[in-house]
């Protein structure tokens, strides 16, 4: 067999030649940075590893009250980040608005203590936070109060005005209460409370606990500072709102936690001095890394992102002809980076200033599995590599260590070799256009030159006047011209068939019309009215018998328009053709029907009314073909997607090479000389069958069964999706 050298195989084969050395370079590229991106995740987890065991098993690294805690509470468990300088007791809050997105605020829905019996509005609002500066925490709390009520002059009561509550543990578990409660605005000092936590009676001052109380237009601010080791870790802070300055009757207590109660109070959770002086020898490890404990909150960290690129590409320097630089640079480089990009150093560093840390990566390293993660920055500009390894004290995984870089030196060796690799696709285009344009000129010329052959054959009244040459060569364009030469001799054949209709029909139409002029003839003879009748009749059956015929051969016209309009629905076919059926029995008597269902349910997309007239076509053949007192028997069986239903009759065998021409226009095999008394034979009703299974998506086949003894009409339709 000779092969078939098609214009796609010529094509692709010529295109093997402009894209296997990009190929191959892209390949090794990607698989290159796939590598150095591997090595790079393994040397970040291996980093966090080793500061990991430096911080194993070492409990007093972590804070006692916090770190220890199963759930963090919002709210109630603070975070106090270090501030870089000591906050200023003015009242003024300006210091801390470098940290002002770890401010928490707290309202109605934050009332740890009702002390009125009746429900009152709650019109307090508070924001609060802590921070760290030396051995110190600092509190701040802007408060908006709709009446500010203070200490009454020369009280002995601390708790009948407007005050700050303040519960800790210390060392040894033990609670104290302190309390701050000013005659008016300005320095302010703790007392402290007695034992019981029924009562508000101070018993000590407690000059560490030390601030301002700065009156506002809104309500008042508190800024306070106390030294660190006043408190393990467990603190609570809540503002009492008194309104009445006659009564000075207390409402509630807005804030973190209860101060009366050790079991309600929060934690404080700060980043670890100790773990910091661990940290700092690494801000020269070209890696950020962070120290964080069970509950995903900051420790310590070091090191910037900014400077994190994790790999060092160098500078590059060439060697080239000052000619080929100067095109390389002032030409191609910029061509090569409206596709490429340079790792910008601008990126937004999202946990510039986070407390807090979360990622796929640290959770699997809290359950124990060191991880690694890689993330977009917000701004989309840089690829960020982070790796966590679990701290364990004993067996437990009290905390993790987290060190990020960039890939910003991996993807500047990767532009580089890019760089190179499209110097090399520069090349190999221009030589592969130029072959390409060459040989698109050579597929023109010949589809040009088969627009005329084409054009030739046909005269300007539309009419095939010769042949069309068919091409020998084996691609496509070979195929097209032999496929134009098939398609002008069908339609020169079927020119042919319509110029000869006429003749074919004078078959049919003949006998009729003989009938009717004999009995025409013949009444003008006869004076019996007897006798009259009779070539009467014969006349009007002749008359019927061409009407038939018109009928029958608009009818494929009728169906093809109502087709067109006709309206689609889900339909069981296995209810239609069963439907059906019953009314055959009745409509031929003389054959027997056998329906056999190999499926209960056939949804079928389409029209039930046009299923059953195909039906009926196919029918009325068997029975035209079959013996009387024979039996047609119909199968319906499922395949896949497919319904398929064969009708069988026994009787004649389908004529040879005929197969396919029978669902064709007026094609009809049957014998000759039908009398003037039975229908008319045009050949429509498979070739109405066959338009309405197509209709449906479906395809119709005409076979002899194996034994010879017969005749198989096979449908096959898709069900509905």
């Amino acid at each position: 067999m000779k092969f078939r050298f098609s214009i796609r195989l010529q094509l692709l084969v010529l295109s093997l030649f402009l894209f296997a050395i990009p190929w191959l370079g892209y390949k090794y590229v990607w698989e290159l940075e796939q590598y150095l991106r591997i090595g790079q995740e393994q040397t970040m987890i291996g980093t966090a590893r080793a500061v990991a065991t430096a911080l194993h098993e070492r409990p007093a690294l972590f804070d006692s009250q916090s770190a220890y805690l199963q759930n963090v509470r919002p709210g109630t468990d603070l975070y106090a980040p270090p501030i870089d300088v000591p906050i200023q007791l003015d009242g003024r809050l300006q210091e801390w608005q470098a940290v002002s997105p770890l401010i928490q605020s707290y309202n109605a829905d934050n009332v740890v203590t009702w002390f009125s019996e009746h429900a009152v509005p709650v019109t307090l609002s508070v924001e609060h936070m802590v921070g760290r500066f030396d051995q110190y925490f600092y509190a701040m709390f802007a408060v908006t109060d709709d009446q500010v009520v203070f200490r009454a002059p020369n009280s002995l009561s601390v708790d009948r005005s407007d005050h700050l509550l303040i519960g800790m543990l210390d060392a040894q578990d033990t609670l104290h209460r302190y309390i701050i409660s000013p005659y008016k605005p300005g320095w302010v000092n703790a007392y402290q409370l007695d034992e019981n936590p029924r009562r508000f009676r101070a018993v000590n001052n407690a000059l560490e606990i030390q601030g301002r109380w700065e009156q506002t237009s809104t309500g008042y601010n508190v800024e306070l500072r106390f030294p660190i080791t006043m408190t393990s870790g467990a603190l609570a802070f809540a503002i009492v709102d008194v309104d009445d300055p006659v009564t000075r009757i207390k409402q509630y207590a807005v804030g973190t936690a209860n101060p009366n109660q050790s079991d309600d109070l929060g934690t404080v959770v700060t980043p670890s001095p100790e773990i910091e002086r661990i940290l700092s020898g690494l801000r020269y490890a070209d890696s950020r890394v962070w120290v964080i404990d069970k509950h995903k909150r900051v420790l310590a960290r070091s090191g910037s992102i900014h400077s994190s690129q994790g790999f060092n590409a160098g500078s590059a320097e060439s060697d080239s002809p000052d000619w080929w630089h100067y095109i390389e640079q002032q030409w191609l480089l910029p061509l090569y980076y409206q596709i490429l990009t340079r790792p910008p150093g601008d990126f937004v560093d999202e946990l510039a200033d986070a407390y807090a840390l979360a990622g796929k990566d640290i959770n699997h390293a809290l359950s124990g599995e060191p991880d690694s993660l890689w993330r977009l920055t917000p701004d989309n500009k840089a690829v960020i590599l982070s790796a966590a390894y679990p701290i364990y004290i004993g067996d437990s995984v009290m905390g993790a260590v987290v060190v990020e870089q960039t890939t910003h030196g991996i993807r500047t060796l990767r532009n580089r070799a890019l760089e190179q690799l499209f110097h090399v696709i520069l090349a190999v285009m221009l030589l592969g256009t130029f072959g390409l344009l060459m040989f698109a000129h050579r597929i023109s010329s010949r589809i040009r030159a088969l627009r005329d052959d084409t054009e030739a054959v046909i005269d300007p009244n539309g009419k095939i006047v010769g042949s069309l040459a068919p091409s020998k060569n084996g691609d496509e364009i070979g195929d097209l011209s032999r496929s134009f030469s098939a398609v002008l001799s069908r339609l020169q054949q079927y020119n042919s068939y319509l110029e000869n209709m006429a003749s074919r029909l004078s078959h049919e139409l003949r006998t009729p019309i003989a009938v009717v002029r004999s009995s025409l003839d013949t009444l003008n003879e006869v004076q019996d009215p007897a006798q009259q009748q009779v070539f009467l009749s014969r006349a009007q059956s002749g008359i019927s018998r061409l009407s038939s015929i018109l009928n029958s051969m608009s009818e494929a016209t009728r169906l093809e328009q109502m087709i067109s309009q006709e309206d689609t629905e889900r339909f069981d076919i296995v209810k239609v053709v069963s439907g059906c059926l019953e009314g055959y029995q009745h409509a031929y008597p003389q054959r027997q029907f056998a329906l056999k269902l190999s499926c209960e349910k056939a949804l079928l997309s389409g029209s039930p009314d046009l299923i059953a007239q195909m039906l009926d076509k196919i029918i009325a053949n068997a029975v035209e073909f079959s013996q009387p007192q024979s039996t047609i028997a119909l199968h319906m069986w499922q395949e896949q997607r497919t319904i398929k239903l064969s009708i069988t009759n026994t009787g004649p065998l389908l004529p040879k090479g005929m197969h396919e021409q029978l669902t064709q226009s007026m094609v009809s095999v049957r014998a000759e000389g039908n009398s003037a008394d039975g229908p008319p034979h045009l050949g429509l009703g498979l070739y109405i069958a066959n338009m309405i299974v197509a209709f449906h998506k479906g395809k119709i086949a005409l076979q002899d069964l194996p034994d010879n003894t017969g005749v198989c009409v096979i449908i096959s339709l898709p069900l509905a999706a």
